[in-house]
């Protein structure tokens, strides 16, 4: 075992800007840059070595070739890894973030629910991190503003 150098996947999403590119140098042939997946193992972009003997190889492959003594005993329990770290640079208003509980993750998406940790780094004046309403929402209110788009205001 040796310390990692790891290239990690860098998403596109239309809210995404271009920051992780031009200020903190991640590679990607995208007009935009909302994220990079620091750490991951995810079936939807694993980071790759680019240092050692194991250069090219993805971190999964890695961590199965050198077992559960590089994992530690709590995350060897998972069946894949269950960290995914990632640098956001989010221009515009990211979509809704709902996140299924693991009983409900497991059925429907074949993998364990989402707990998030945010750290926030670095942002533009007047920038906002918003986490539920404003004020006490009715279910019917709920669906009629999802439907005419005025959601945010609330």
């Amino acid at each position: 075992m040796y310390p990692l150098l790891l290239k990690p996947p860098v998403k596109d999403y239309l809210w995404g800007g271009t920051k992780l590119k031009t200020e903190y140098n991640y590679e990607t042939d995208k007009q935009k840059a909302a994220e990079a997946w620091v750490l991951s193992c995810h079936k939807d972009g694993a980071d790759v070595v680019v240092n050692g003997e194991l250069a090219g190889k993805t971190l999964p492959e890695v961590l199965e070739l050198w077992g559960e003594k590089s994992l530690g005993k709590n995350a060897a329990a998972f069946p894949y890894f269950p960290l995914l770290i990632k640098l956001i640079d989010a221009k515009d208003r990211l979509s809704v973030q709902v996140h299924p509980n693991d009983e409900y993750a497991l059925k429907n998406e074949g993998e364990y629910g989402k707990t998030e940790m945010w750290y926030v780094v670095d942002c533009d004046e007047g920038a906002e991190l918003i986490y539920g309403f404003n004020r006490e929402v009715s279910k019917e209110e709920f669906e009629r503003r999802i439907k005419d788009n005025t959601l945010p205001e609330i």
